[in-house]
């Protein structure tokens, strides 16, 4: 009987610092772990940085096209852009000029 009197006793002054650290690394380890912790704030960085790369890309060739249909435009045809396009669309080449053909390259 006075052990379980003594038990209780000291037990009475450690439930409060054992649920302290309880409730601290319960803390501690979401800051890491879940959907909203560092691990997934580092992996969601990770992908941003490369749908920001894929981004720019597309928005390169975009304005690369962009530039390539303003030539085209029948309000103002840039000649050189105009031949190029013939010269590839139809095979032709001027007689004073000469071919090189490098392997592996389509025709």
């Amino acid at each position: 009987m006075m052990v379980l009197h003594e038990m209780r006793r000291r037990a009475r002054f450690l439930v409060a610092p054992v649920l302290g650290v309880a409730l601290t690394g319960y803390f501690i380890y979401h800051i890491f772990e879940g959907e909203r912790g560092l691990y997934a704030w580092r992996d969601i960085a990770r992908e941003l940085h490369t749908a920001q790369q894929a981004l720019d890309a597309t928005e390169a060739q975009r304005l690369a096209l962009a530039r390539k249909v303003d030539g085209l435009d029948p309000a103002h045809i840039d000649p050189d852009l105009l031949d190029q396009q013939v010269r590839s669309t139809l095979n032709l080449v001027a007689p004073s000029e000469i071919v090189v053909i490098r392997p592996g390259e389509p025709r």
